[in-house]
């Protein structure tokens, strides 16, 4: 909207960002030992499939109906975690002591994850983050700093059949990359100093606002 980039320069110019923005933040995540690595690795093969598919299928899936889909299972994320009280303990924020359940789900949601993030160009934390917390019960700080190692991963899968495409715009993109590089080492410092039970709705209501631009995009009423 902004530099007025054609759909599949804008998604690839935001699928460069989220490398940035896993690069900047999860080395800062593994440094501090927040990230559950083997998880991340894991978890993010299924969602580098994902991606690929979601790439390629890029110039050929109706937009419109998947922004609608897509709304209906952030506003059921954003629910959950908005429903459920309370948050960890300071102890169990960084415990390694936790049992992670339901690999079966984690494995369906990072695929689509990586589908949704090839097809729009945006971080399949959205869908990780809250599957992660709610069903494969993993802290909820962890949840997040193992997402955003799992999106840089993501990102390159799409990336380059963007890019193989000439679809890369690299002046636009160097611009955003400064930016979010900024952007993600500021909000690393923040997650150590807040929370959970603060964090955890402040990322439901920005689920519910993404649901909300999904759903717009979706029945073509671009507002914002």
């Amino acid at each position: 909207l902004v530099f007025g980039l054609p759909m599949h320069q804008a998604i690839a110019a935001s699928l460069v960002a989220i490398i940035a923005t896993s690069s900047g933040a999860s080395s800062v995540y593994l440094r501090n030992r927040f990230s559950d690595l083997k998880l991340g690795l894991s978890l993010g093969l299924a969602t580098v499939w994902g991606a690929i598919c979601g790439g390629l299928a890029a110039g050929f899936l109706n937009a419109q109906v998947l922004s609608l889909l897509f709304s209906l299972v952030l506003i059921y994320a954003g629910g959950s975690m908005l429903k459920r009280p309370g948050g960890d303990s300071p102890e169990k924020e960084k415990s390694t002591d936790y049992q992670i359940r339901n690999y079966p789900a984690g494995y369906g949601a990072s695929f689509l994850a990586g589908n949704i993030s090839g097809l729009l160009g945006i971080g399949g934390g959205l869908v990780t983050v809250p599957v992660m917390h709610l069903v494969m019960r993993v802290p909820f700080k962890i949840a997040s700093a193992t997402s955003s190692f799992m999106i840089g991963i993501t990102g390159c899968a799409s990336a380059f059949l963007y890019y193989f495409r000439g679809e890369v715009n690299f002046l636009v993109t160097g611009t955003i990359v400064l930016g979010v590089l900024f952007g993600s080492n500021l909000g690393s410092f923040f997650l150590f100093r807040i929370k959970s039970s603060i964090l955890r709705p402040v990322f439901a209501v920005i689920l519910l606002l993404m649901a909300f631009k999904m759903f717009l995009k979706g029945v073509n009423l671009g507002l914002f």
